[in-house]
């Protein structure tokens, strides 16, 4: 694995130099990103290239900048073995589009907010997370459940797990580019 992780990522993995680094992004980086990003760290971490990918979530809103992730999003997370408890949300940077290879939206609204913002040379690196992982059947986006009950939060789960677990193997044979368009790096 650690041979894997070299010729793909070009780092050894005990450096913490990730090579990739990807962004979970959804409104306020209290329910949907931060689990996102719970999942998809362990996930990589137990494919053994946790130490390849960075891995953090934002938001397209500054209001809850600081805060835990949403008490019901960790409680979710925490019942099938993620902790988010050190996650706080922050506000997507302009620095962010520079920053990070993939920036994956967690629905079309904040897609559409992303790829806005974003400098020309990031719009292609911009991307629904439930697609971008080889996630081809409905739904396409990752509902928010802020507003609702535990089901909600349950179903933002079932999806981010699978497309994580989807993402994590395409990562590992090196099938997806560590920058669109990016020299060298396609």
């Amino acid at each position: 694995m650690k041979r894997l992780v070299q010729r793909l990522f070009g780092a050894e993995p005990e450096t913490g130099g990730a090579q990739l680094r990807i962004l979970m992004v959804c409104m306020g980086n209290i329910c949907r990103s931060p689990t996102a990003e719970g999942v998809l760290r362990a996930q990589l971490a137990r494919a053994g290239l946790g130490r390849a990918v960075l891995v953090d979530s934002a938001g397209t809103i500054g209001s809850h900048a600081g805060e835990a992730p949403d008490a019901r999003a960790m409680r979710h997370a925490a019942a099938r073995g993620y902790d988010l408890s050190a996650l706080r949300a922050r506000p997507v940077q302009a620095s962010d589009f520079e920053r990070f290879d993939w920036l994956l939206a967690m629905d079309e609204d904040n897609l559409a907010w992303l790829r806005q913002r974003a400098p020309a040379q990031a719009v292609d690196r911009c991307a629904l997370l439930l697609p971008f992982a080889g996630r081809a059947q409905a739904p396409h986006e990752v509902p928010d459940p802020y507003y609702g009950g535990p089901a909600g939060f349950d179903q933002v789960l079932d999806l981010v797990e699978d497309a994580c677990a989807r993402l994590v193997p395409r990562l590992a044979r090196g099938e997806l580019p560590l920058r669109a368009g990016a020299p060298g790096k396609a």
